[in-house]
Parts: C-alpha cells; sequence; structure tokens
C-alpha cells in the first residue's frame, strides 16, 4: 500500500430539502450570484423558481444551456458575466456536465486569458471563485471532488482535470431532485458511477480496503439500480445510487494506490466528442471491450472481480456479467448499438491516435486499437 494523503473540503448536505440551507450557506461567500444551469429541465421541474426564491435578497445573474457533453464555448461565455458583474461565488444547478463548467469558469472568472489553458496544463491556477453545487443527477461525482471535463470544439479534444482549487465549497444532494430523470439518463449514470469504481480498481497500486470499498460501491449501484430502473421515483432507491456515485469519486477509492488508470474514460471522451454521445453510453460500450483488449495483463484483476460480483470463475463471464446487466438497465454495449458501423473505423481510430488514448497505469498501444474498435464493433 502506497502512503496517502486525504483531503476533502467539501461541505455536503445529504438528504431531503438539503437545498433549504443553501441561502445561509452562500450567505458565507457574499451577495452577487452567477447562477449556472443548464436548459430547460429546472424549470420544468420548478426547481428553478424554488432557487430563485432561496437566494431573496442575492444579486443573481444567470448563464443558461449548459450541454450534456460540456463545451469550452458555453464556459467562456459565462466567465465573461462573472467577470463583467463582479460575482462573489457561483450556483451550479445540475448534473455532472453543469458543476464541471462551474468549476472551469471559477478558475477562468481570475485570469485574462481562456481557462482552456489550464485544461491543457500550460499554466497553472492560484485562485478560484467559490463554487456550490445543486446537484439534480447521480453520475459523475463532481460534486465531491476536485475534477472538470471539458471539449473543446476547436482543437478536438476532451479533456479531464483536477485541480484542488475546484473542488466546491459547499454541495447540497437530495434524492428527491434526481427522481425526474428519465430512465435513458438514469442508467447513464450507473454506468457512469461503476466506471468510476473500475477505474480506480484496475489503476496501479495495491490497497485491498480500497478494492473492497469498488466492490461494495458496484455492488450497491447493481442492486439499488436493477430495481431503481422499474421505479423510477423511488426516494429510497435514487438516495442509495446518489450516495454511491459520491462516494465512487471523492477520493475513497483510491486511498493507498499510486493512480486510477482512466483509459475506458479516455475512449469514451473520444466517442462522445465524434457523436455527442451521453457519457454512459460510451462507457458501456467501452468497458467490455478494454476488458477483452486485457483479458491477459489483467486476468487475475478481473477474475478477481468478476467472482465476488457475479460468482464467476473467468475473464469471459466476468464481462458477460456486465454486458448482461448494461443491456438489463438499457445502456448500449456495442457500437452497433447506437448506430455507429465500421465504416467509422477509420475516423474513430485517427481520433483515438490524435488524443493518444491510453490509460495511466495500463497502455493501450496505438497498434491495438483497431483490435479495440473490434470488440467493440
Amino acid at each position: 500500500m502506497e502512503d496517502f494523503q486525504i483531503y476533502n473540503p467539501t461541505k455536503l448536505f445529504f438528504g431531503r430539502d438539503s437545498i433549504s440551507k443553501l441561502p445561509k450557506q452562500a450567505k458565507i461567500f457574499g451577495n452577487r450570484v452567477l447562477l449556472i444551469y443548464g436548459k430547460s429541465s429546472i424549470k420544468r421541474s420548478g426547481l428553478y423558481d424554488n432557487i430563485i426564491e432561496l437566494l431573496r435578497g442575492f444579486e443573481i445573474f444567470e448563464y443558461s444551456g449548459i450541454k450534456s457533453n460540456p463545451v469550452l464555448s458555453d464556459v467562456e461565455a459565462a466567465v465573461e458575466i462573472a467577470k463583467n458583474n463582479n460575482v462573489d461565488m457561483i450556483i451550479a444547478v445540475g448534473g455532472g456536465s453543469v458543476i464541471d463548467s462551474a468549476k472551469v469558469v471559477s478558475l477562468g472568472a481570475k485570469v485574462d486569458f481562456s481557462p482552456w489553458e489550464f485544461m491543457v496544463q500550460k499554466k497553472s491556477p492560484t485562485e478560484a471563485l467559490p463554487v456550490l453545487a445543486v446537484l439534480t443527477l447521480a453520475a459523475t461525482g463532481t460534486e465531491m471532488n476536485a475534477g472538470a471535463v471539458i471539449q473543446n470544439k476547436k482543437t478536438k479534444q476532451k479533456i479531464g482535470i483536477g485541480i484542488p482549487l475546484m473542488y466546491p465549497k459547499v454541495s447540497f444532494l437530495d434524492p428527491q431532485l434526481t427522481t425526474t430523470v428519465n430512465a435513458k439518463y438514469t442508467a447513464y449514470g450507473i454506468v457512469d458511477i461503476i466506471a468510476h469504481a473500475l477505474e480506480a480498481y484496475f489503476g496501479e497500486g495495491d490497497s485491498p480496503l480500497a478494492d473492497k470499498f469498488v466492490f461494495s460501491i458496484i455492488s450497491e449501484v447493481m442492486e439499488a439500480g436493477e430495481e431503481l430502473m422499474n421505479n423510477l421515483d423511488n426516494y429510497e432507491l435514487r438516495a442509495r445510487i446518489l450516495y454511491a456515485s459520491t462516494m465512487a469519486l471523492n477520493g475513497t477509492t483510491n486511498h493507498g494506490k499510486i493512480s486510477g488508470d482512466w483509459g475506458v474514460h479516455a475512449i469514451g471522451h473520444e466517442l462522445s466528442f465524434l457523436y455527442d454521445m451521453p457519457h454512459g453510453a460510451s462507457l458501456s460500450i467501452a468497458y467490455p471491450a478494454w476488458m477483452r483488449l486485457n483479458a491477459i495483463s489483467q486476468k487475475d484483476k478481473i477474475e478477481e472481480l468478476g467472482s465476488v460480483l457475479f460468482g464467476a470463475e473467468t475473464v469471459e463471464e466476468t464481462i458477460e456479467g456486465f454486458e448482461y446487466f448494461f443491456e438489463g438497465i438499457g445502456s448500449p454495449i456495442k457500437l452497433s448499438d447506437v448506430g455507429i458501423s465500421k465504416n467509422d473505423f477509420d475516423k474513430i481510430e485517427s481520433q483515438f491516435i490524435n488524443n493518444h488514448v491510453s490509460g495511466v497505469f495500463v497502455k493501450i498501444d496505438r497498434k491495438r486499437y483497431r483490435e479495440l474498435l473490434e470488440y467493440m464493433k
């Protein structure tokens, strides 16, 4: 086991009506708010009106329209609003895309250049606006970590970074707010949670307790997730999934390891960029293929995983266990499931090559990209 330091400064309120605490928490940081959210879902649900009422007495400026695969142009536009109105904080209301965007805006509002410079690690930030997060989707864990993913259409990149300044100051998690998420995006969120746990598991280093956390998180998500797909408005099931989502990517599953791998997310990011594919859908396609590609080098890890989760005895039985679960909740497991054929393989392979797709620990040689795509077809 590696030496490690635990640092997570996010204050998190979990449970019914947790957003009622928003005004008191926001007042700590000032009075001028940039409210960032997606398109129309929070207005249809009534959450927008509730937030506005809670923030009565604050000066509110808004940026709406954040996409499910967030883009740099939205981030830069929101940065200008933050700067022009000298806001004290950002309140992000939505899922991972909204909160990730807000995190990058928080950095960009403090500098006179594009925050993309931080994404490509050309520059390092020294300050950021406080971010408060009201979560409406269980998936990314962004509510309690320092990560963010943004895509740049000009450079044809979708990049994730982790910068301690981007930890939300306060996050509000009311499972009731996630009950309006439809079946399709509920399933994609479940896949994302599982994928986060797996990225830690297949990372570098030996940490038995961290691996046991991974097993528990995935088991919990599979058990509650299967029930949830047949009962989408069940508060207790939503709460179980939401808690698991936060724990899957707040550092718990990495303690004692050198790093996670993140190779499957690298694959998924390219698919999302090329086809505007929902993130979770890209991961349920990529993970079984990745396991088959690495069936020899990761044999022991895959078999241990399958034994615990499915009672499986072989690598292939383990992979089939994941495929059965993903299909069962309605998430695709092949490119053909989303209408992508072998005719697109050259384009996808070129994208992989241009962005050097690989894991941190489990390397994917560019010579194996075509083999990976064959497993994904």
